[in-house]
C-alpha cells in the first residue's frame, strides 16, 4: 500500500499544480502573477477581473483538493481493475466498497493505510497548488483547495470552518482574516466536537487539522504583516443602487 500512498501524493501535487487562477486569467487576457497582488489565487483573481472569474477558480481550486483526497480511491480501483485481475469479485463493488469506508469513518481512522493515501493526495493537491511546477513553484494561499480536500477528509469541521469564514469576513470585509479564522478553528473543531457530539476524531485528525492551520498561517504570513501594518486590502462593499 505504500506504492498506493506515493502515486496519490504524486498524481495528487500533479493536478493541484494546473494553476486556474492563471489560466482563467489569461482568457481574459491578463497575467495574473503581474496583476493586483500578483498571487495566482481567487481572491486575486476576483479583485482584478471581477466576481464571475474569481468564483469559477475558487470553485475549479477546491475542486482540486476534492480530486487530491479522493484519488486513492481511482488508483485503487483501476489497480484492481488491471493488476489483480480477480474474476472472483466485482470490481464495482469494490469502488462502492472505498466510498463506503470513507462515509463510514467520519472520524478519520489514519491506522487505515486507504485513508494515509486520501492524506498524501490531499497533502499533495495542496502543495501543488501553493507550489506548482508549472509557474515556477509559485502558487496560492490554498484556501479552496483546502476546503475542498476536508469536504472528503474532515467534512463536519471543515463546514463550522466555512461558516465562521463567512462570519469573519462580512465582520471584517478581510479574506485574509476570514481564512485565517478558518484555519485556526480547525483543530479547535477537531478537539471540541467529541466533547459535545457523538463524532469521534483522534489525535491523529487533531494534528492533522493542526498542521493544515499552521500552514495556512504560513501561507498568509504576508497577508498578517499588512494587517499589523494597517495595510491589507479589504473588499469594498457594494453601494445600493438609487
Amino acid at each position: 500500500m505504500t506504492g498506493l500512498i506515493a502515486i496519490s501524493a504524486a498524481l495528487g501535487y500533479l493536478i493541484g499544480s494546473v494553476n486556474f487562477a492563471v489560466i482563467v486569467s489569461r482568457r481574459h487576457g491578463i497575467d495574473i502573477l503581474k496583476a493586483g497582488s500578483g498571487n495566482p489565487g481567487a481572491t486575486n483573481v476576483k479583485r482584478v477581473i471581477g466576481k464571475g472569474p474569481g468564483n469559477l477558480v475558487f470553485a475549479l481550486d477546491a475542486l482540486k483538493g476534492v480530486a487530491g483526497a479522493c484519488l486513492p480511491l481511482l488508483v485503487g480501483y483501476f489497480h484492481y481493475l488491471f493488476i489483480w485481475q480477480n474474476p472472483d469479485a466485482s470490481s464495482q463493488k469494490l469502488l462502492l466498497y472505498y466510498f463506503m469506508e470513507l462515509r463510514a469513518h467520519p472520524q478519520f481512522l489514519f491506522g487505515d493505510s486507504l485513508f494515509i493515501a486520501s492524506v498524501a493526495g490531499f497533502a499533495g493537491a495542496l502543495l501543488g497548488h501553493c507550489f506548482s511546477c508549472f509557474i515556477g513553484f509559485k502558487g496560492g494561499k490554498g484556501v479552496a483547495s483546502t476546503i475542498g480536500g476536508l469536504l472528503v477528509l474532515l467534512p463536519v469541521p471543515i463546514a463550522i470552518g466555512a461558516a465562521l469564514w463567512a462570519v469573519a469576513f462580512y465582520t471584517t470585509r478581510y479574506v485574509s482574516v476570514a481564512s485565517l479564522v478558518l484555519g485556526l478553528s480547525l483543530p479547535v473543531s477537531c478537539w471540541v466536537l467529541p466533547q459535545v457530539t457523538s463524532l469521534r476524531y483522534g489525535a491523529d485528525a487533531f494534528w492533522f487539522s493542526a498542521a493544515i492551520a499552521a500552514f495556512n498561517v504560513w501561507t498568509h504570513r504576508s497577508n498578517i504583516a499588512r494587517l499589523l501594518r494597517g495595510e491589507e486590502s479589504r473588499f469594498a462593499r457594494k453601494e445600493p443602487q438609487s
